[in-house]
């Protein structure tokens, strides 16, 4: 199955390198070595985290 290109549009400039950081420590936490030898669970559950930790700050931001 061929690959899509990723269409999605930052619309902060430099937020790639931010949140790929954000994805290295929060894989070095969990001991997670990123990429294809990894399993997809592994890789996932950082994504998730990823998720969660944005969904938490978005939230305390909005209470302030």
């Amino acid at each position: 199955m061929p690959r899509r290109a990723n269409t999605n549009r930052l619309l902060v400039p430099g937020a790639a390198a931010v949140v790929n950081q954000f994805k290295e420590e929060i894989a070095a936490e969990f001991g997670v070595n990123l990429g294809s030898d990894t399993t997809s669970r592994a890789n996932g559950s950082v994504g998730g985290e990823i998720t969660k930790r944005f969904v938490t700050q978005a939230q305390n931001e909005l209470k302030q």
